[in-house]
């Protein structure tokens, strides 16, 4: 039975763990770091970099590189390049489809399972992106678990004493609050609330602004259309961001930054913690709100709370530390890393779907989760009607008689909302049920029955039943926002197809290195040796060198396939088949 990973897919960072000797352990890649940069990029040449790579051609390359894209799930946004247009499902995917590799090459033996995280205050059809993408990746997801509730989950595998704890969740693009109540095996989630755009860019935001005026105040240089200086002054500004956390002052410098009068304009300034704190007061701040909403709903007083953890790499700034305290009066728990325990409690969660009982605990963990968000419907005058409160336990099953108002009405459309607003148009669309081949009747006679189940997962499922007759109706769920099936399939085929032609690719850039290389040593050889070869075995050792420069020089990369791959090989393995007389 293979192991279910756990996933942390992230708007700045992504993390991959398993479960192994009984608890959760962080995944590296195939560069040794615990977390990779949730960074896609296309190159020039046609080759495909995720991850660090992806990021540090970033400022190079700005226009065709793709970060935080998790912002962008569940919405109709996308990114052309080279014609195709890319989903946020279908970015998402190629980070996963990197945390995928990085498992197997880990674990050695295949991966297809997974659990992935998303912020508690994700829709349902960010659920269902986010779900979509891992099947694009080649994933079957188990489960979406909330990220505070995976936090908490980790928390709780090594402290069962019965607790309510705080998870404040502050990560690169969203932020989540949750009251959870730790038991004796027993993990739930008593509310949630959050902002789905609240995060460490935004504070990197702040920063970018503040010395793009500076420096135009310096040099009358407006630096917003300059990609690649705007891509230096993003990395700059996180990295300031970064420094504070521990020092008072960080200093900037941008070498280069610009030209003016045809001369280089350098870019040097000091950025004090008291001004990032100034900077992003107000970001700080409006966590304060969800906070105390998510005490209010639980029913309970900060003073209740046994711990509050500090989960997102955004929570090492002592502003928001200090917010976490003045909220609480609790001193925040250092007890898990802020940027691993998310992953790790997707893996746990894992781990106890797959029944394994690998976990080093006394028995079952049972975890208790809620929705975060109302699920309504649009009555007349444009109400949003409330069906289902937030912060309902999962699994949900709510019915309820709908009718019609014409009379002889043969369909009803049904508009399902997610939110908390009292108006329709200001809550977030879910889906429209369209049921038809209703009987002709008197205005509100017809009794149909429309059963709404939130799963698990938080994803929301429609069935439709005629009371009178007893047959189901079919609804018809139409969402933008979403993918079709249709849609998914094309992109776990793209996937597949770029998947190979990347593995080409990589695997041409490796042999021509290889040609190179080895063309460069008969070459070397042959001048130190060349006296003493016999002149047979010189005629053919440079006539297979020539021959090996003519295939490197018909190879172009991103248009190799394997028949022009195995032809190089082939090159390669005569050359040092006749040049081995000379390379010992």
């Amino acid at each position: 039975m293979s192991r279910v990973i756990g996933i942390d897919l992230g708007t700045t960072n992504s993390c991959v763990a398993v479960v192994e000797g009984g608890h959760p352990v962080i995944i590296p890649n195939d560069k040794g770091e615990r977390s990779t940069p949730s960074v896609v990029a296309f190159t020039n040449k046609g080759e495909r970099l995720v991850g660090s790579a992806a990021r540090r051609q970033q400022t190079v390359n700005a226009d065709r590189t793709i970060s935080s894209v998790k912002r962008q799930m569940g919405t109709d946004w996308s990114a052309r390049i080279d014609g195709k247009k890319w989903t946020p499902q279908e970015i998402s995917a190629q980070i996963l489809r990197k945390l995928k590799q990085d498992a197997e090459a880990y674990l050695g033996e295949t991966v297809s399972d997974a659990v992935i995280t998303v912020p508690a205050y994700f829709n349902d059809i960010q659920r269902q992106a986010t779900k979509d993408a891992g099947r694009i990746a080649g994933l079957n997801v188990k489960r979406i678990i909330n990220e505070p509730t995976s936090a908490a989950l980790a928390y709780g595998l090594n402290n069962g004493t019965p607790q309510k704890i705080m998870v404040y969740d502050l990560g690169g693009g969203t932020f989540d609050v949750s009251i959870i109540e730790i038991g004796d095996g027993v993990i739930e989630v008593l509310a949630t609330s959050g902002d789905n755009h609240l995060g460490g860019d935004d504070f990197d935001e702040r920063v970018v602004n503040y010395l793009l005026d500076e420096f135009q105040k310096e040099n009358h240089i407006d630096l917003r259309r300059d990609l690649p200086a705007m891509g230096r002054l993003r990395e700059a500004a996180e990295q300031a961001k970064k420094e504070l956390s521990g020092m008072d002052s960080a200093s900037v410098s941008l070498p280069f930054i610009a030209q003016k009068d045809g001369q280089p304009v350098h870019f040097e300034t000091t950025l004090t913690r008291s001004k990032f704190d100034q900077l992003t007061a107000d970001l700080v701040e409006r966590t304060a709100v969800p906070v105390q909403n998510a005490l209010r709903d639980a029913g309970i007083s900060a003073s209740e709370l046994g711990r509050v953890l500090l989960v997102g790499g955004s929570t090492r700034i002592p502003a928001v530390q200090a917010k976490v305290r003045q909220l609480t009066g609790k001193e925040p728990s250092k007890n898990i890393n802020p940027d691993e325990c998310v992953a790790q409690g997707a893996a746990v969660q894992g781990d106890i779907l797959q029944g394994s009982h690998e976990l080093a605990t006394k028995g079952d963990i049972l975890l208790l989760d809620v929705t975060p968000l109302s699920l309504s419907i649009e009555t007349v005058g444009g109400v949003a009607t409330r069906l289902v409160e937030r912060n309902s336990r999962l699994p949900i099953h709510y019915s309820q008689i709908f009718s019609t108002a014409a009379p002889f009405q043969r369909a009803v459309e049904i508009h399902v909302l997610q939110g908390e607003r009292p108006m329709a148009k200001d809550n977030k669309t879910i889906g429209k049920f369209k049921l038809t081949g209703i009987e002709r009747a008197m205005a509100g006679v017809p009794q149909i029955e429309v059963t709404f189940d939130i799963d698990a997962n938080g994803i929301l499922t429609v069935s439709a039943q005629d009371k009178k007759t007893g047959k189901a109706q079919s609804i018809t769920i139409t969402a933008n926002d979403r993918m079709s099936e249709d849609e998914i399939q094309q992109a776990i085929r793209d996937a597949e197809m770029y998947a190979a032609s990347d593995g080409v690719y990589k695997d041409s850039m490796e042999a021509m290195s290889e040609a190179r290389t080895l063309i460069q040593k008969v070459e070397q050889a042959l001048k130190d040796k060349g006296k003493s070869i016999d002149k047979g075995d010189k005629k053919q050792i440079k006539a297979d060198v020539a021959a090996l420069n003519k295939a490197l020089f018909k190879c172009k990369p991103d248009k190799m396939n394997e028949n022009d791959l195995s032809n190089l090989r082939a090159a390669i393995g005569k050359l040092e088949g006749s040049a081995a007389i000379i390379l010992k």
